[in-house]
């Protein structure tokens, strides 16, 4: 009797299991802007009194390159004194309900610190460095990255980030993880930076679609299936997490 029971609870178990939804979840710099995080798309970003291409572009860096990494190091100080915000822990908490894969815009790390295991991050780190000669060689850095920070190649050292005019090369991985949702969540982005905003192009037809954003750029008559959260990522989340277990978790 009581081998069956405890089978019967494996078979409960293992149901539960199988059936759980995959969740992918697209976030931007809007879902880090309450942590203090600043957007360069704001008046008062992160790349004010710089040119983008000054200090985001290969070129930039060839022209300037102390120019550039002391605009990394500047960024990377205030990672380093930010902490992640409710909306942070709140995808983290679905983890609970769903198989969750989170593919971010974002070069901070607080999706991680937030307690998220699964996320692809499609624009760098800002927190690892690598060689300017063979970008599979990424090293952990939080310190500031200086000219004479060398790799093992003898080359300098870049900041790990995917800078315009660059191939973005998570950008397969994150279509292999967007064409196997089951439900698709858009937090704190326009969708209006390809390639990311392409991803959305990959879910299969009639997935639902969560959108979150206090300034939405789209409609639900844009897409089959969506649901628009006009929210901050904080509050947005706290509606979205409520919605999304109320509507898949019996």
């Amino acid at each position: 009797m009581i081998l069956f029971l405890f089978l019967t609870q494996l078979i409960v178990l293992s149901d539960k299991i199988n059936v759980m939804k995959k969740l992918v979840i697209l976030t931007g710099a809007g879902i880090s802007a309450e942590s203090g995080i600043q957007t360069f798309r704001d008046a008062d970003g992160l790349w004010e009194g710089h040119h983008v291409m000054d200090v985001a572009s290969p070129e930039g860096f060839a022209k300037n390159p102390e120019l550039v990494l002391d605009f990394y190091n500047q960024r990377r100080k205030q990672l380093l004194a930010v902490k992640p915000n409710k909306a942070h822990y709140n995808l983290a908490e679905l983890e609970n309900y769903f198989d969750v894969e989170i593919i971010t815009q974002n070069v901070d790390n607080l999706h991680v610190k937030a307690g998220s295991t699964n996320v692809t991050h499609l624009h760098g780190e800002l927190l690892k460095v690598r060689s300017s000669v063979d970008e599979n060689l990424v090293l952990d850095w939080h310190k500031d990255l200086v000219l004479g920070n060398l790799c093992t190649h003898n080359s300098q050292l870049r900041p790990h980030i995917v800078w315009f005019g660059e191939m973005v090369p998570m950008l397969d991985r994150a279509i292999e993880i967007t064409l196997k949702a089951d439900i698709l969540v858009i937090i704190g982005t326009s969708m209006q930076v390809y390639p990311a905003a392409s991803l959305i192009n990959y879910v299969q037809r009639d997935i639902p679609i969560y959108f979150v954003d206090p300034k939405p750029s789209v409609s639900e008559n844009d897409f089959n299936n969506l649901t628009i959260i006009k929210d901050i990522a904080s509050s947005g989340t706290n509606a979205l997490n409520e919605l999304l277990k109320n509507t898949y978790i019996s």
